[in-house]
């Protein structure tokens, strides 16, 4: 009788710490194409589908390369998500693409692959390499300080498109 009472007591607690676990698991917000960069952006999935976007809209592409492990872009996410101009831009006058990983497309890497690296192509599917950020090693990479930088590189994009119409 103890010994059946004791394994009936090592079932309970078996399916109780399952199921505590299963309902943490549900509790996790589950992974957007926003990874964090800002939830009520329109993300899309890939560059190709970005780059289809971009000329069917007549909007600039903006691609944002980073890793999940890496601090520098951690704390330019942060920025990034924090900034109401920015998230406002991004959503309205922007396609958004997120990347965790290189594309095929050489271009987007002119100077290197590192992140965090933020690159423009124009609707006519032309990357802006001339849209660069503020340091000369690294000249698609912004840093948290950086965000009014961007936000002027967001708008110089916007008026370029505006210019060539």
């Amino acid at each position: 009788m103890l010994h059946s009472a004791l394994a009936l007591s090592l079932l309970l607690i078996a399916v109780s710490s399952n199921l505590a676990m299963a309902i943490k698991k549900e509790r996790r917000a589950p992974q957007t194409l926003s990874r964090g960069w800002g939830d009520e952006i329109t993300w899309v999935q890939t560059y190709e589908e970005g780059l289809y976007q971009a000329k069917k809209s007549n909007k600039p592409l903006m691609v944002i390369h980073h890793l999940e492990d890496c601090q520098y872009c951690q704390a330019l996410k942060k920025a990034f998500a924090e900034n109401e101009e920015i998230q406002e831009m991004a959503q309205d006058s922007f396609i958004m693409l997120n990347l965790m990983h290189e594309t095929t497309d050489k271009n987007l890497s002119p100077d290197g692959q590192y992140v965090p690296r933020i690159m423009f192509i124009d609707p006519s599917l032309t990357v802006r390499a001339d849209i660069t950020g503020r340091y000369s090693n690294r000249l698609y990479t912004y840093e948290p300080q950086d965000i009014p930088f961007l936000i002027e590189n967001m708008k110089k994009a916007l008026r370029l498109i505006q210019t060539e119409l």
